[in-house]
C-alpha cells in the first residue's frame, strides 16, 4: 500500500512521532477483535487520548467505514454539534476531498428559539442544520451534546432522515450513554459510538481524521 501524503503529518519528524506512536499502540493492545479499517479508527482515538479503554468501549455499524469513505470521497458534509469539532478537523486534508463542515450551535438565532421552546441550542442547532438541507447523506458529528444525537434519532426514526455516518460520542453524565445507546439501535443509519460516559470532540476528530485517511488509500 502507497504512503498516504495528504492526511499524514506535514513534516517527517512529524509522521515519525505519529507512526512510532501508533506502533506504541499497537503493541500493547495486541490482539483485539476490529477488523483493519475500524481498528485504524479506534487506534488514532486511543492515539488522541492515550485512553487504552477505546478498544472495546467503540462500536462500529456494519456499514460504517465503508460509508464514511464513500461520504467523504464524493465531497460530502460535516455536520457537528459544537464548533471545537470543526476546528479540530485539518482544513488541508478536508479541502483535499472538497468536505466543508458546518455548526449552528452559536448562531443568534438557535439561541433564541432554544430559549423560546425551552430546549437545548444542540437541538435546534440540528434542526437549523436539517431546514437548510445540510444532513441529508452528511456525517453528522456529534462529541458533546447528547440531545444533538438524540434528536438526529428522532429525525431519522420520524422524518425519514437519511444521513450517511454518525460519529456518536456525546460525552457526560446526563443522557450521554443512553443516547449513544439508542444510536447504535439504529438497522439503516450507519453509526460510530462510544459506549458509556465517555467521549468528547477529540474523539470525534481523531476517527473523521482516520476516516479521511482511509478515503486517501482508497482513492489509490
Amino acid at each position: 500500500m502507497q504512503q498516504n501524503t495528504i492526511t499524514e503529518q506535514m513534516t517527517q519528524a512529524g509522521q515519525k512521532i505519529e507512526h512510532d506512536s501508533f506502533a506504541i499502540v499497537d503493541q500493547e493492545v495486541g490482539t483485539h477483535t476490529y477488523s483493519a479499517t475500524e481498528w485504524s479508527i479506534v487506534r488514532r482515538m486511543i492515539h488522541a487520548t492515550a485512553d487504552f479503554e477505546f478498544n472495546g468501549l467503540t462500536k462500529f455499524h456494519p456499514d460504517a467505514v465503508s460509508a464514511g469513505i464513500k461520504a467523504i470521497s464524493q465531497g460530502g458534509h460535516i455536520i457537528a454539534d459544537v464548533e471545537m469539532i470543526c476546528v479540530g478537523l485539518s482544513k488541508p486534508r478536508l479541502s483535499h476531498f472538497g468536505v466543508d463542515t458546518h455548526h449552528y450551535i452559536s448562531d443568534a438565532d438557535v439561541i433564541s428559539r432554544a430559549k423560546a421552546e425551552n430546549s437545548t441550542r444542540a437541538v435546534q442547532a440540528m434542526r437549523k442544520a436539517q431546514h437548510l438541507g445540510l444532513l441529508e447523506n452528511s456525517i453528522i458529528a456529534v462529541g458533546n451534546a447528547p440531545t444533538a444525537l438524540l434528536e438526529v434519532i428522532r429525525m431519522i426514526k420520524e422524518d425519514g432522515l437519511r444521513p450517511a455516518l454518525i460519529v456518536g460520542m456525546p460525552v457526560g453524565f446526563v443522557s450521554a450513554a443512553e443516547s449513544k445507546h439508542e444510536a447504535a439501535l439504529l438497522q439503516d443509519t450507519p453509526w460510530i459510538i462510544t459506549q458509556g460516559r465517555k467521549g468528547g470532540s477529540t474523539l470525534v476528530v481523531a476517527a473523521i481524521h482516520a476516516l479521511l485517511a482511509l478515503a486517501e488509500q482508497a482513492a489509490k
